[in-house]
């Protein structure tokens, strides 16, 4: 019934898709104009909505670079309460500069964070104090002409037809994929095949020629409690907790895993209230066992905290992921060509 709904409003596609040609067109003939900084900004982002794998590409790049620069990374904050220009802190709320931005302050407490939703005034407020910005999803931007950009797609788009809105799941054209320096195909099965990746980069090349294309899958570390110790799920009876895109790879993974899950699922980037901690925390205690957690993602966890009172007396145990690239030698390829696209622009006279 979805699918035949979506092809109904295929008309409506092409509306939308020639209205996104014509703005691209307009930034490419500098009809509207782009500003690029005199300090290196790279952008990580997508053509579709959501669950591409953002925030592990955006956590393994600032690794990557960190430590040779002095870096920031800057966000729309996607799903706060407020508007403009903020620093992000530690003790900050998902409320107040969103989800995505504090898992990384939690996790790069030391590096600068910062959320602004014109990119260009936030590289304007941090680029005297800054070697390197690194955005995440601004890849539609175009008022920003960034140095490098690094485009996502998750693999299982590469299985349906990629039409934009309303019909599709696609916010850009793929032409698009014509501005990526580097493309990465996310959430791969493990064992992806030869076949396999010779027809998706055969799909992209009709986009992109030269773009580098790397082929990465989920990998999952060992769970932590909210308090900050690791914590074994093995034989565990979970109630798992997402309000993100697509959490089926991480309901597969929890599976193989659990001695019995129940998953309560939200969309993403769901502001948590008072009844769903009730419905959380019910369908927690109705479980009979004494070998129990609740489990969440790290980004969930975030718009959790708020209700760390009420979730006082329940086992919380998030689930922290990053990305590992099938090739090693793509993966070291990857990291040359950041490494030397942000030196020769630091170093440049």
């Amino acid at each position: 019934m979805i699918a035949l709904l979506r092809y109904l409003l295929f008309p409506f596609s092409i509306i939308y898709g020639f209205a996104v040609w014509i703005r691209n067109r307009l930034y490419d003939l500098k009809l509207l104009k782009s500003k690029s900084f005199d300090v290196p900004t790279i952008v990580i982002g997508n053509l579709s909505v959501g669950g591409t794998g953002k925030s592990p590409m955006t956590e393994f790049v600032v690794t990557s670079l960190k430590d040779q620069y002095k870096t920031a990374i800057l966000s729309r904050g996607y799903g706060r309460k407020t508007s403009g220009f903020y620093f992000v802190q530690t003790d900050s709320s998902a409320n107040e500069v969103g989800d995505e931005p504090l898992q990384f302050k939690n996790k790069f407490p030391k590096l600068t964070v910062a959320v602004c939703e014109d990119r260009c005034t936030g590289i304007e407020k941090l680029r005297l104090d800054h070697e390197l910005i690194i955005l995440d999803d601004a890849y539609q931007h175009r008022k920003l002409s960034p140095l490098f950009n690094i485009l996502l797609f998750d693999f299982l788009s590469f299985s349906h037809p990629m039409f934009v809105f309303p019909a599709g799941n696609f916010r850009d054209l793929l032409i698009e994929a014509k501005r990526a320096q580097i493309i990465t195909i996310t959430k791969c099965p493990i064992d992806l095949s030869i076949e396999e990746r010779k027809r998706i980069e055969n799909k992209i090349r009709h986009y992109n020629k030269r773009a580098l294309i790397t082929f990465s899958y989920i990998d999952y570390f060992e769970p932590i409690h909210s308090e900050g110790a690791s914590v074994d799920i093995d034989k565990k009876d979970i109630i798992l907790v997402t309000g993100i895109a697509k959490p089926q790879p991480l309901v597969d993974y929890i599976k193989k895993k659990a001695n019995l899950i129940k998953h309560i699922s939200f969309e993403d980037h769901h502001s948590f209230s008072e009844s769903d901690i009730n419905q959380i925390t019910k369908s927690y205690l109705s479980l009979a066992s004494s070998n129990k957690i609740l489990l969440t993602t790290e980004k969930d966890l975030q718009r959790l905290k708020p209700f760390k009172k009420q979730l006082a007396d329940i086992e919380l145990v998030y689930l922290p992921i990053g990305i590992q690239f099938h090739d090693p030698k793509q993966k070291a390829l990857f990291e040359k060509m950041l490494h030397d696209t942000v030196s020769q622009s630091v170093n440049q006279p």
